[in-house]
């Protein structure tokens, strides 16, 4: 099966610091893909360049068949994402916060408001479409998010911690809808998240970055093979040590506070 996702030797610098240093990985078309790393390790990072809003250093990457570096415009159609923070707009409607979402991306009226009315249907939404996002709980509005980065049909579903917060219910709900859609849809989800049990639930297929590097990758049952251990998390420990990274900050961040430190 061809890739949908494909980058090759991809680095990340910010002066000297290397926050991604040469990965290379592929993503098959219709597959859960799940990015895991510690704090600071450099997936954030990873995610932005996939997505256009950050450039590459060097390597190249291929999102469905476009440069998200010399084509955004088409790698943006071929992709929806859901951000590690909130993204939607408090004060307005869930349904304006579709709309907009939707005239951004050029969908037609007609066709854009029978798809707003559907996906509001599908996360259980739709008697809540008028009301103003800051009345909304976490878990609703992380739904939305989810409802909106899928209006323009892409191919790709990012999810970055998309469950972070969420109560369990939020959580298997979410999944649910998520795991729906790449069996009946055939889309392709790349997902980083800290809760290894849901990797090891949804993924086909996990690649283990750390300190920059892609450190390992295979299924969930391969990995605590090569280790060893007897679950993903332990896997996960073995592959990046047990020492606690206090650093939440993504690698960008990260450079910012040192300059800023150096100049202190």
């Amino acid at each position: 099966m061809a890739a949908i996702i494909s980058a090759s030797g991809v680095t990340r610098k910010f002066r000297d610091f290397t926050a991604v240093d040469s990965i290379s990985f592929e993503v098959e078309h219709g597959r859960i893909f799940a990015f895991l790393g510690p704090n600071g390790a450099g997936k954030t990072t990873t995610i932005k360049m996939l997505t256009t809003l950050l450039r590459p250093t060097g390597g190249t990457i291929e999102i469905n068949g476009h440069n998200p570096v010399t084509d955004q415009n088409a790698a943006r159609q071929s992709f929806g994402i859901v951000f590690q923070d909130p993204s939607v707009d408090d004060e307005l409607t869930a349904w304006e916060n579709m709309e907009i979402h939707g005239v951004l991306y050029g969908i037609p009226k007609k066709l854009r408001r029978e798809r707003i009315e559907q996906l509001l249907g599908i996360v259980e939404l739709s008697d809540r479409k008028d009301s103003l996002l800051r009345e909304f709980s976490g878990g609703m509005k992380r739904r939305l998010e989810i409802a909106r980065g899928l209006l323009h049909h892409p191919k790709i579903l990012f999810l970055d911690e998309p469950t972070i917060g969420l109560d369990p219910q939020t959580r298997n709900h979410m999944w649910e809808y998520v795991l729906s859609l790449n069996k009946t849809e055939g889309i392709t989800v790349f997902l980083t998240t800290h809760y290894m049990e849901e990797a090891d639930r949804v993924a086909d297929e996990i690649a283990v970055i750390d300190h920059g590097k892609i450190v390992a990758r295979g299924s969930s049952d391969s990995l605590q093979q090569s280790t060893q251990t007897k679950s993903l998390e332990e896997a996960f420990l073995a592959l990046t040590g047990h020492q606690i990274r206090d650093e939440q900050l993504d690698a960008a961040d990260q450079f910012r506070m040192r300059m800023r430190n150096m100049r202190r």
